[in-house]
């Protein structure tokens, strides 16, 4: 499915001679947005094959894949149980909300049991649980999630030098790297604080997909504001001029932090001018009615 590309005019691009697009993924779906539409793209296609009639996954309790699968599970006839990490809080925050109502069933265990969420006693046990339902990991990275991610740059009819996206579990970026397959350059914004552990595990899963590796990119980990979920006064700042100026909504978590890091590394003169720069807006917008619930800041 094709996604626009929209051309920001902004002074500072101009100044540094810089043709900046930014390809809206949050426009694939009201529902199942950016790059979870994506990532559960062929993974529903699997579990219909193998007559899952269950899909089981993890998260957060402001998990932007929480809530893509409780949607594509209502529209693709699929029953949905969310593994949610921490502890019930009511009532519901507008995450939870918007998938209960979609009918998935939630159910919270504690941090310590969530970090057995790739350990196989843990997951067989699940399956016993839930009669066999197909297992989605969090964030719903896994090699057909990067197949899914891989057509991200197959609708960009324009040239261009370098791609630039966010990144949580390094599903989207694999996607990318492994559909350029060397071509152009990919630059990676992590979310989460300490994001160097994404440079094996992108590898690792762009190899698992293609059983190549590619040079062609580079993580950026200057631009986490703290760490996951976290954010500070600039971002925020930042964000809203950004949507005041461009008419395009941000999020704080992924696309927010990444165009942050791009505007600012354009104004270092990081590029060489008459550089043209496709940034992909991941999506995730249903978390700012969570994050402005949760922390009282308009985004």
């Amino acid at each position: 499915m094709e996604t626009p590309l929209q051309a920001l005019q902004d002074p500072l691009l101009q100044e540094q001679e810089i043709a900046l697009y930014i390809k809206r993924e949050d426009l694939l779906h009201p529902e199942i947005s950016g790059n979870k539409w994506r990532k559960l793209k062929y993974n529903l296609q699997e579990a219909k094959r193998l007559r899952h009639h269950t899909l089981l996954t993890f998260g957060g309790a402001y998990s932007n894949h929480i809530a893509a699968t409780a949607a594509a599970g209502k529209a693709h006839g699929f029953t949905t149980i969310g593994i949610i990490r921490g502890e019930e809080h009511l009532p519901l925050n507008p995450t939870l909300r918007f998938s209960t109502a979609s009918g998935m069933q939630l159910q919270y265990i504690s941090r310590e049991q969530y970090r057995l969420k790739e350990d196989p006693f843990f997951l067989q046990e699940l399956s016993e649980r839930y009669a066999q339902p197909y297992i989605l990991p969090e964030g719903g990275t896994n090699s057909l999630a990067v197949k899914g991610c891989t057509e991200i740059v197959e609708d960009i009819a324009i040239g261009y030098d370098y791609i630039c996206c966010a990144s949580g579990t390094g599903g989207t970026a694999a996607g990318i790297i492994a559909g350029l397959a060397g071509e152009r350059q990919v630059l990676v914004f992590p979310a989460l604080k300490g994001g160097d552990f994404l440079q094996e595990e992108i590898k690792q899963l762009v190899y698992e997909y293609s059983g190549r590796e590619f040079s062609n990119w580079r993580l950026l980990t200057g631009y986490h504001f703290g760490g996951y979920a976290k954010v500070k006064p600039e971002l925020l700042a930042f964000m809203q001029a950004f949507q005041k100026q461009h008419h395009i909504p941000l999020e704080p978590i992924y696309t927010g932090k990444m165009l942050y890091g791009l505007f600012d590394l354009i104004r270092q003169g990081y590029f060489p001018k008459g550089s043209r720069i496709v940034a992909v807006h991941t999506g995730g917008l249903q978390g700012n009615a969570g994050f402005r619930e949760r922390l009282g800041v308009e985004v």
